[in-house]
């Protein structure tokens, strides 16, 4: 064989080899294409699927702050009634002790030696009708000012069980 020979067959195996590795280089680049989609088709459907439990857990959420909000509106304007039906309840009383309609009394220390074991006493006095122990009447303005200082402990109870049951709402209900 020649030199001319030689060349002609290595150029042949040349060609050859680069025809085949292009040819496998594309079967290869085709098999990875289609692994590679496949992959991202999987990928896709998973990061969906994964947005959609968020968005419905977001939507979950979301109600249930709605409804804890409801329910603690409610729970606000039923306290703010009481507060308010607690207020007008005083003023009515201020009004009538200031008028006379109402009186305010205490039991005094001898009335209560007085009373035996029964509260009725043994014989009654000249000046009472009413069978029991001894009462003392309170002066108007010291009687409105008693029920002024018990109205503010009266709403200051209120507003802890207001401020109490608002812990119970969100700690039941979930946070806000």
């Amino acid at each position: 064989m020649t030199g001319l020979d030689w060349r002609l067959a290595g150029l042949a195996l040349l060609l050859g080899l680069a025809v085949g590795g292009r040819g496998a280089w594309m079967a290869q680049d085709w098999r990875y294409g289609k692994q590679l989609t496949a992959l991202d088709l999987a990928h896709t459907q998973e990061r969906e699927a994964a947005a959609a439990q968020v968005i419905e857990q977001m939507g979950e959420q979301q109600a249930a702050r709605e409804a804890l909000e409801q329910r603690l509106a409610v729970q606000s304007q039923t306290h703010y009634k009481e507060m308010e039906d607690a207020k007008s309840y005083r003023q009515r009383l201020r009004d009538q002790l200031a008028t006379a309609g109402v009186r305010l009394s205490v039991l005094t220390a001898n009335g209560a030696a007085e009373g035996g074991q029964c509260g009725v006493p043994a014989a009654a006095g000249a000046g009472r009708v009413v069978h029991g122990p001894a009462r003392a009447e309170l002066d108007p303005a010291h009687a409105q000012r008693i029920v002024g200082i018990t109205g503010d402990g009266d709403d200051g109870l209120r507003a802890l069980a207001a401020c109490q049951g608002y812990v119970r709402g969100i700690s039941q209900g979930g946070k806000l």
